[in-house]
Parts: structure tokens; sequence; C-alpha cells
């Protein structure tokens, strides 16, 4: 799940070199913090969250598809 969250989110920022992301495990549930530069932060949350969510959306099916839960924190 990791490497769909890293290329969804290289893709849309202007700094991919700045995306950092860690994941960590907490029981069947997969945390995945996703850090950018300063000025990509709002690429990644979008106009009203609408990228974020999208992203979410999709970390939920790929989670699910494993038969865990995903996730995802943007700081």
């Amino acid at each position: 799940m990791k490497p769909l969250v890293e290329y969804i989110a290289k893709s849309i920022v202007d700094d991919p070199d700045a995306v950092r992301i860690e994941e960590r495990q907490v029981g069947r549930t997969t945390v995945i913090e996703l850090s950018v530069a300063p000025d990509d932060t709002g690429k990644v949350i979008g106009k009203d969250g609408r990228v974020a969510k999208a992203v979410r959306v999709l970390l939920r099916i790929a989670a699910q598809r494993q038969r865990r839960r995903a996730i995802l924190e943007i700081a």
C-alpha cells in the first residue's frame, strides 16, 4: 500500500523528492503517514479535501483486497 500512496503523491506534487512516507502496523490496521514539502501540502489535500478523500478511497480499496484496514495521515 505504501507504493500506491507514494506513486500518487509524487505524481501530483511539484517536488517529488520531498515526499516522505512512513508505514506502521497497528494490529490489522496499517497507518500511512504522508509528508510533503510545505508548498505542496495544498495540492495533496486539494480543494475541500477532494484529493485527500480520493487517495483515501483508493487506499481503502487496496487494503480491503488484503483483508486489512488502512488509514492515511497527511502531515
